[in-house]
């Protein structure tokens, strides 16, 4: 088991939050001699069938944190895609300005976290997938955003459309 899987399930035992979709690692990409290495998972929106978000994160190696004696530090670079990857369906979705959290996961053993958010964009009828990192004490502003338009195929909407 990996230190980020110990972290990760450590954090959510302590926290007794689940996350709300899951992810699976499509991905992962060696960057440097001492094992740290960029992670690429797939994140399925529970709420909207036939979107499926790429996520892509920064993940430490052990050695890099005895090294750098910062053992709870993770870098807030991430980056996200996502695209229609079958028949869009639209279930109940919060469609505030502020949208609803589809994914979370922790990137250190409490302090951090990765999530992505959607909103719906109803002026151009589109989903927008927000990811950035939220930490306890401070935000981060690193954060990058995909769109999927729901005009170029037929979408049905489960709820009714707003």
């Amino acid at each position: 088991m990996s230190l980020r899987s110990n972290t990760l399930a450590a954090g959510i035992l302590l926290l007794s939050i689940a996350a709300p979709a899951s992810a699976e690692v499509v991905g992962k990409v060696g960057v440097d001699w001492v094992g740290n290495d960029i992670v690429v998972e797939a994140v399925t929106d529970p709420k909207i069938k036939g979107v499926t978000c790429h996520v892509t994160y920064f993940d430490r190696s052990i050695i890099d944190r005895l090294s750098k004696g910062n053992w709870f530090e993770d870098p807030s670079n991430n980056s996200i895609a996502c695209r229609q990857t079958g028949p869009i369906e639209v279930g109940d979705i919060d469609l505030s300005k502020e949208g609803e959290e589809v994914f979370r996961e922790g990137m250190s053993f409490i302090w951090k976290q990765l999530v992505v958010n959607r909103i719906y964009d109803k002026t151009n009828d589109t989903l927008i997938y927000l990811i950035h990192s939220r930490q306890v004490v401070d935000g981060s502003a690193k954060m990058a955003i995909s769109t999927v338009p729901l005009f170029n195929e037929p979408v049905t909407w489960t709820e009714g459309k707003p």
